[in-house]
């Protein structure tokens, strides 16, 4: 049963974020006025993923995420962003935060994002110890057209970044977020050419368990048949880098967001890239804008560790 605590000083909107969390699953929420109730109550029980309004008294969103990402570095934090704090959300995603939800989404894509960080969150506490016997890694992968690929690559490529110590677990969710918003896109946005709609459907019924009728449909048919995303990594102690290309036409590199622009977290067009931008240290796409390369450099006490020498390809 996943705990999840909601942290927000207006009980009309505690009460609301809560209403938004699936009837059909067993959910135990609980709820806090604001950062300190918040950790007050987690020092008694660990929830599973943390939801926090930015703007609270005595202990804002901002300190929460600080105070979170110091002593419980493996709970997920989902921000709910508004007009006005986008500035602040882009700082405490940098802090830590693992994902976020711009308000007037919350019907949409709450349920979504939730269920994206709490399986990540899940995947990435397993089978540590062997991996750390591990001091270096190299993956080439070239999938087909089968979304339900992603998560269990997802899952290994962040149990390699456990093992090779190159983050700590905020910094590996933040990893596990952006290969699955790069993947996704390389299969569904690239090689099966599906605009922003038909993506958006894709993905709710994968969470769900199905596939989409229009994956399977194009999976099959001309250009789109024979495509593959060509996947490639290097991880070691110092770095880790990830490489991906889809066989598709590609999109105006030049809509890219900017990193840390404030702006583009009002707009959920583009979020997928909003969270690789914030969440590597380096994102960088080639001209036709089929191929995204990758970087997180390896932290120690929160400071970036200089590699020895970090490849820009392979």
């Amino acid at each position: 049963m996943p705990v999840v605590l909601i942290v927000d000083d207006s009980e009309v909107d505690r009460r609301l974020v809560g209403g938004l969390l699936p009837k059909d699953l067993e959910w135990l929420v609980e709820f806090a006025d604001n950062g300190r109730e918040a950790l007050d109550k987690m020092r008694l029980s660990l929830p599973d993923v943390v939801i926090t309004d930015m703007l609270m008294p005595e202990m804002d969103g901002m300190e929460l995420v600080s105070n979170i990402r110091m002593d419980y570095p493996h709970i997920p934090v989902i921000l709910i962003t508004s007009h006005g704090n986008e500035t602040l959300a882009v700082e405490a995603l940098e802090k830590g935060a693992t994902s976020y939800v711009p308000k007037q989404f919350l019907a949409d894509k709450l349920q979504e994002t939730v269920e994206q960080v709490l399986a990540l969150s899940k995947a990435d506490r397993s089978y540590s110890r062997l991996i750390g016997c591990l001091e270096n890694t190299q993956y080439s992968f070239a999938l087909d057209n089968d979304p339900a690929l992603i998560p269990p690559l997802v899952d290994l490529l962040q149990q390699m970044l456990a093992g090779m110590r190159c983050c700590d677990a905020t910094g590996r969710m933040h990893a596990g977020i952006a290969l699955e918003e790069a993947l996704l896109n390389a299969v569904l946005a690239g090689n099966l050419e599906m605009n922003r709609e038909e993506v958006l459907e894709a993905r709710n019924l994968l969470r769900q368990g199905a596939v989409s009728p229009l994956v399977r449909q194009r999976a099959t048919a001309p250009p789109y048949a024979g495509r593959v995303a060509r996947v490639k990594a290097d991880i070691s102690p110092d770095h880790a880098v990830f490489v991906i290309r889809d066989e598709g036409p590609g999109f105006d590199v030049s809509q890219v967001p900017d990193r840390h622009d404030p702006d583009t977290l009002e707009q959920f067009a583009g979020r997928g890239l909003v969270l690789m931008k914030n969440f590597m240290d380096e994102v960088t796409f080639n001209e036709v804008g089929n191929e995204v390369t990758m970087v997180m450099r390896c932290k120690a006490g929160g400071e970036l560790v200089p590699p020895r020498a970090v490849p820009s390809a392979f």
